[in-house]
């Protein structure tokens, strides 16, 4: 009976594997990890997305957009201090990850902005993403939607109850 239990357990412990790993996704030489976003109250008309990208090649990207079924349009953007004042601006020209490297897309840095919500983003739901990078191309991601205040995806964290900057009060810059 002992035996037909550590069986089950093992069982279970490989396909939570499978399935966390079923997240990534991969472009040209480019891997994306860990994709999530936090649920967004209602009335909401904006939500960020993170996630990390790591370059596996010997040649530089840059991811320049994304585009989503749930938002009017889908922005690059950087947050930073500036004089002790909060500022948030558009990367126009979008984020290079150079050879070798990993750019993680957090709150309170870069982050993709969902803007002009066509509905809210509930936690434990799944909203899908079409990330386009310069030379690897398109690929989709499924944003994890987390709780409102969460500060990382679920499984990586156990700071996920702390709240993190949002975007109210927030200037933008060109």
């Amino acid at each position: 009976m002992k035996i037909s239990r550590v069986m089950a357990s093992a069982a279970l412990i490989l396909v939570s594997t499978i399935a966390a790993q079923a997240e990534d996704a991969k472009v040209g030489d480019l891997l994306i990890t860990q994709p999530w976003s936090r649920a967004t109250p209602g009335g909401a008309k904006v939500a960020g997305g993170y996630l990390t990208i790591e370059n596996k090649g010997t040649a530089p990207d840059r991811l320049l957009s994304g585009t989503a079924a749930i938002a009017g349009k889908v922005e690059l953007h950087e947050m930073s201090m500036d004089n002790g004042v909060m500022t948030m601006r558009p990367l126009d020209k979008g984020l290079a990850i150079a050879p070798g490297q990993s750019i993680k897309l957090a709150p309170g840095g870069y982050h993709l902005m969902l803007m002009d919500l066509k509905g809210g983003l509930i936690q434990g739901a799944r909203v899908p993403v079409t990330l386009t990078f310069e030379k690897a191309g398109k690929v989709d991601v499924n944003l994890d939607v987390q709780g409102v205040g969460a500060q990382a995806p679920a499984a990586s964290s156990g700071d996920a109850h702390k709240m993190a900057p949002d975007h109210s009060g927030m200037k933008m810059s060109k």
